[in-house]
C-alpha cells in the first residue's frame, strides 16, 4: 500500500493518482495504507506534510531537488524496505508520483531506486490557439476543449483529465486563448469562467495565461486608440 500523509488539493491528487496507478498496473487493490506494516509501502510526502519524510534526513536531497523537484529511492524504516517518494512542495510529490508509476509501467528495477530530479525549465507551458467560438486556428482535430458557454457552472470530467495528463509530463502552465482571440476574454464574465477552469488545474500546478490582445482598449474599453504609448491606454491597461 501507500501513506501519503497531508490534506492539500495537490496531496489529495497525489494520493488519487497513486493509489488508480498502483491498482490498475498491478491488477489488484492496494488501499491507501495508515501505517508501515510490512515491506514494500510506497511513503510519499514532504518533510512538512509529513513525520515518516521528515524522519528520513533527505535534506541533502532534497535541497538538490529544489522546489519543483522530488527525491525517489528505496530505503529502510522501522526495519522494513520502504520506497520514498519526496518533494519540497506538494507539486514536487505528485511529479514524483507519476514518475514512480512510469518506473513501474516500464519495468524498470526499482529494488535499489535511487534518483534526484528537478525541472530544468521554470515555464513549461502548452499554448492553445484556440478561439472563443471553439475554432482552432491551424487545428485539425474538432473544436477547443474549452466550452465557455457553460463555464463556469459546468465544469467537464475531461478538463480535470487533461490537468492530470499535463501533470504527468510536468507541464505547468497553460495558455487558453489563441494570440488574436476575442478581446472579450478579459472582461468580467470570461475571467469568472477562466477562474473555473483555474481551480481545476490548481492542484495540479497549473497556471493559467490568457492573451492581453493588443485592441482590447478599443473592443472593449471604449478608447479610440489601442496605441501602446497613449497615456489613456497605458492607463486603462494598469
Amino acid at each position: 500500500g501507500s501513506i501519503i500523509q497531508g490534506e492539500s488539493a495537490t496531496l489529495s491528487a497525489a494520493r488519487e493518482e497513486l493509489t488508480a496507478g498502483l491498482n490498475g498496473l498491478l491488477g489488484k487493490s492496494l488501499p491507501p495504507a495508515d501505517a508501515i506494516k510490512g515491506n514494500g509501502v510506497i511513503v510519499a510526502g514532504t518533510p512538512e506534510s509529513s513525520d515518516l519524510i521528515s524522519s528520513l534526513n533527505l535534506q541533502y536531497r532534497l535541497a538538490e531537488a529544489g522546489d519543483e523537484g522530488y527525491v525517489l529511492l528505496s530505503t529502510r524504516l522501522k526495519r522494513k524496505t520502504i520506497f520514498v517518494i519526496a518533494g519540497n512542495s506538494d507539486i514536487g510529490v505528485l511529479y514524483g508520483v507519476f514518475h514512480f508509476l512510469r518506473l513501474l509501467q516500464t519495468h524498470s528495477d526499482i529494488s535499489n531506486l535511487s534518483l534526484v530530479q528537478s525541472p530544468k525549465i521554470k515555464y513549461r507551458m502548452l499554448n492553445h490557439w484556440d478561439n472563443l467560438n471553439r475554432s482552432v486556428e491551424r487545428g485539425y482535430a474538432g473544436m477547443s476543449l474549452w466550452d465557455w458557454k457553460s463555464l463556469p457552472d459546468s465544469i467537464d470530467t475531461r478538463y480535470i483529465d487533461y490537468a492530470r495528463a499535463n501533470a504527468s509530463v510536468g507541464i505547468n502552465g497553460s495558455v487558453l486563448t489563441n494570440v488574436n482571440a476575442n478581446a472579450l476574454v478579459l472582461t468580467p464574465a470570461y475571467l469568472e469562467k477562466t477562474a473555473a477552469l483555474a481551480g481545476v488545474f490548481r492542484p495540479y500546478g497549473i497556471k493559467v495565461y490568457l492573451t492581453a490582445r493588443f485592441s482590447a482598449p478599443v473592443e472593449i474599453g471604449g478608447l479610440a486608440t489601442a496605441d501602446p504609448l497613449d497615456p489613456l491606454v497605458i492607463e486603462w491597461w494598469r
